[in-house]
């Protein structure tokens, strides 16, 4: 029996290429994707991949024996591949379960390197650091969770101390004269997202960068290591951790079309830049990540990541031609009802992400998605999705006016979505619109 459209998002998983995604639609009411930013579908490519590797690479990779070799070739090559994309090496790569695990990763690092620094100091085993009482961390106020409550649990914990800086209502960006005007003798770590989820905003990263590099020249303690989370930027924009100049970089592979994986750049894990383990096992990723490889995900990763290298140009053009498209198409119809919530003077935004409000007492967003016959979108992000009907704090936080974060549609294409989609998302949301000032 056919599964109903209010099932689909249950059932739609990241198995599905675009092809194959347009065709379960057709038997789905023709339900048309613009939620990209949550999640993508696998590309076809990605899936041979991940079944060959289930076929013939299902040994140990530390073994010997043919299966196991395969499946140590097929890491090697993934970590090659993902290197690659970032404008990284080999060895500066270390596969973890997601972003969520390599962003606490990153943070748990700098607390932990701040107190073994500190105790090195006082046992006379390297120079005073300079830097007294708790690590000190700064990020953006409108960051992942898995940046932001890990950092308020150290907080909370007394483990570090935390500012969060608020984005500019002008720009929606975090300013650089901000961030390093917040910095201390024991700052140990900056973590600044590449581009917001749901704006779709690119933070100013490269230039926290260089002004961090500056800055560490000048101090004596221990230098500001540099975080991005680079989950939304990755399969939409050029992203070269060293042009950026960061220490860690996070990559999540379920936003650009590989499986629920990812990876952490390191520039130069345990040389250059520390690195400490959360988990303690085998000698897997060089013990800093142990666990016996999962390397049919590994390997999708690794393919994905190849596909973004080849192709980023062409689904960098598409992408910005259809959302363009898309807005236009919403000024037409909906003309001087329409507020565009990610549009800033000054800043770039990615290619593929609208956020955009229809303005009206009765057009809050989960309100035009649930009457929605064909659109498959969200107003927000999708790990805010049990918070309620409440506005988006991150349109909040950018100065989007309660009313109007209220009513906001976060509209994200893929490298699939076609004018014609747009066309029928459109005249959905002008039909949807109707329905419910009818009701009022």
């Amino acid at each position: 029996m056919a599964k109903k459209a209010d099932d689909f998002t249950a059932v739609v998983g990241p198995t599905f290429t675009d092809h194959t995604f347009h065709h379960y639609s057709e038997m789905n009411l023709d339900r048309i994707y613009m939620d990209y930013n949550a999640t993508t579908p696998l590309e076809p490519e990605v899936i041979e991949t991940i079944s060959e590797a289930l076929q013939d690479a299902w040994g140990n990779p530390s073994s010997n024996y043919i299966a196991g070799a395969k499946a140590k070739a097929m890491i090697n090559q993934s970590r090659e591949n993902v290197a690659r994309m970032v404008g990284g090496k080999a060895e500066d790569i270390i596969f973890t379960s997601g972003g969520t695990e390599a962003n606490n990763l990153v943070l748990h690092t700098a607390v932990e390197h701040f107190r073994r620094s500190c105790r090195a100091a006082e046992q006379g085993e390297g120079h005073q650091n300079g830097s007294n009482g708790l690590p000190h961390i700064i990020a953006s106020n409108v960051e992942h969770d898995s940046v932001k409550l890990v950092a308020e649990h150290l907080r909370r914990d007394g483990k570090a101390d935390v500012t969060f800086v608020p984005v500019s209502k002008v720009t929606a960006r975090v300013e650089v004269e901000d961030v390093i005007a917040e910095v201390r003798p024991n700052t140990c770590l900056i973590s600044v997202m590449l581009a917001n989820n749901e704006t779709g905003v690119i933070m100013p990263v490269q230039e926290i960068c260089q002004r961090v590099r500056s800055l560490n020249k000048q101090r004596e303690q221990l230098r500001v290591l540099v975080h991005t989370d680079a989950a939304q930027a990755l399969g939409k924009i050029r992203v070269d951790a060293c042009e950026l100049g960061v220490d860690y970089l996070t990559i999540v592979g379920h936003k650009f079309y590989a499986p629920r994986i990812g990876a952490l750049y390191v520039n130069g894990p345990g040389t250059r830049t520390p690195l400490c383990p959360m988990l303690f096992g085998g000698g897997q990723e060089r013990n800093f990540r142990p666990g016996t490889e999962n390397t049919p995900m590994i390997a999708g990763l690794g393919k994905a990541a190849e596909l973004v290298t080849s192709n980023l140009s062409e689904y960098e053009s598409h992408m910005r031609s259809t959302k363009l498209y898309l807005e236009e198409r919403l000024k037409a119809v909906f003309i001087d009802k329409i507020h565009f919530n990610n549009h800033y003077p000054g800043s770039d935004i990615l290619p593929n992400t609208c956020n955009v409000s229809i303005l009206g007492p009765t057009l809050q967003g989960w309100r035009v998605l649930s009457n929605c016959t064909r659109l498959l979108a969200s107003v927000g992000a999708a790990c805010h999705s049990d918070s309620g009907n409440r506005p988006s704090h991150i349109l909040l936080s950018c100065g989007v006016p309660s009313e109007v974060a209220a009513n906001a549609l976060r509209l994200s294409v893929g490298r699939g979505t076609t004018k014609a989609d747009v066309d029928a998302v459109v005249e959905d949301l002008r039909d949807t619109v109707r329905l419910l000032e009818g009701m009022d």
